[in-house]
C-alpha cells in the first residue's frame, strides 16, 4: 500500500506562536482536526489521519505549542488560556472542523467549547472526540506521566538508551522503532538526545496551569452543546470507568466507546480499534445521508 503524501500547513496561535501541522485528503473534504497529548507530535496518532483521510475526510495533524516543529512559547506560557487560542487559530483557518484531541488535546477542546459556550459563542468546532480524558482525571495515572516525562532531564546518550526508557514505560508496547523514535527527539549542543519539547512546558509553573485537575471542568462539560464522543482506553490509569459514566451524565449528548486491551494512549495501542468508530461517528455527525456538509 503507498504511504499517504502529508501537505505541510501552518497557521499563528496564542502569543504569536507559529503552529505547524501535516494535512491528509482532499481540502474539500469534511475537516477534521487531530491534537495530541502533552509531550507528544503530530506523529503520535499512527496511521489514524491517513485512515480517516481514506474515509473521505481531510485530516490535519498539529504539532501543540512547545512540541514538535511547533514554536515554543516566548513566554513559557502553555496554559488553557493560550491553547484556546491555539485550537480557536485552527478552527478559523480549516472552517470549524471536527476535534479529536487525546489527553491534553482532548481537555484544550473541552476547555475551549465550553468557555465559548458559557460565553455565549457558538462551537469553534462541528465535533469534540475525547480520547483518553474526562472532566477528571486518576491523581496516579497522571503522574505516572508526570514522572516519566520530567524523570531524564539530562537525556539520553543515544536513540537505543532512549527505546529502552519507553520500553520500560510502556511494557505492553513492542520496543519503539529507532527510526519513528527519531522523530519525537532533538539532538542538544551537548549531543544528547531529549524529547522533542519545550522543557518550560513542565515546570511546576506551567503544571499548574495545565492541571487537569481543575474544580470547573465540570462545569464546561456541563456546557457542551456539539455533538461528542468519548473515547476510553479500557486498561488505563489516567480515566476509569467510574469517571467515564460521570461524564456521560454531565454530558447527556454524548456518545461513549470502551476500546479493549488499549492504555491511555489509544491510538498507539490499538490503532484500528480506534479509528474504526471514530470515522464512523465523524461521518455521522459532519456528513448529512446526502453526502451534503452540516452547516
Amino acid at each position: 500500500m503507498a504511504v499517504m503524501k502529508a501537505t505541510h500547513i501552518e497557521c499563528t496561535g496564542g502569543n504569536g506562536v507559529r503552529l505547524v501541522a501535516d494535512a491528509y485528503g482532499d481540502p474539500a473534504n469534511p475537516t477534521v482536526l487531530l491534537l495530541h497529548g502533552g509531550g507528544q507530535n503530530r506523529h503520535s496518532w499512527g496511521g489514524t489521519a491517513a485512515k480517516l483521510a481514506g474515509g473521505g475526510l481531510y485530516a490535519v495533524s498539529a504539532d501543540m505549542r512547545g512540541h514538535g516543529d511547533s514554536g515554543w512559547d516566548p513566554f513559557g506560557d502553555y496554559g488553557m488560556g493560550v491553547l484556546r487560542a491555539d485550537v480557536e487559530a485552527w478552527c478559523t483557518l480549516l472552517g470549524r472542523p471536527a476535534l479529536v484531541g487525546a489527553s491534553m488535546g482532548g481537555m484544550a477542546g473541552l476547555r475551549t467549547e465550553g468557555q465559548r459556550s458559557m460565553e455565549g459563542l457558538p462551537p469553534a468546532a462541528r465535533a469534540l472526540v475525547m480520547v483518553d480524558i474526562a472532566h477528571r482525571s486518576e491523581p496516579d495515572g497522571v503522574q505516572r506521566i508526570v514522572d516519566f516525562m520530567t524523570g531524564r532531564p539530562e537525556g539520553y546518550t543515544s536513540l537505543e538508551e532512549a527505546a529502552d526508557a519507553v520500553a520500560g514505560y510502556l511494557p505492553h508496547r513492542p520496543r519503539p522503532n529507532i527510526e519513528g523514535l527519531a522523530r519525537n527527539l532533538r539532538v542538544g549542543d551537548d549531543g544528547r538526545y531529549r524529547w522533542h519539547w519545550d522543557p518550560a512546558f513542565m515546570d511546576l509553573a506551567t503544571r499548574g496551569r495545565i492541571s487537569t485537575a481543575h474544580n470547573d471542568n465540570e462545569a464546561h462539560a456541563r456546557a457542551l452543546h456539539l455533538p461528542v464522543l468519548l473515547v476510553r482506553g479500557r486498561m488505563s490509569d489516567v480515566v476509569s470507568e467510574e469517571a467515564a459514566q460521570e461524564f456521560l451524565t454531565l454530558v447527556p449528548q454524548a456518545e461513549y466507546v470502551d476500546v479493549g486491551g488499549a492504555h491511555h494512549m489509544v491510538a498507539g495501542d490499538r490503532n484500528d480499534a480506534f479509528t474504526d468508530p471514530v470515522v464512523e461517528f465523524l461521518h455521522r455527525v459532519l456528513v448529512l445521508p446526502a453526502g451534503e456538509r452540516r452547516e
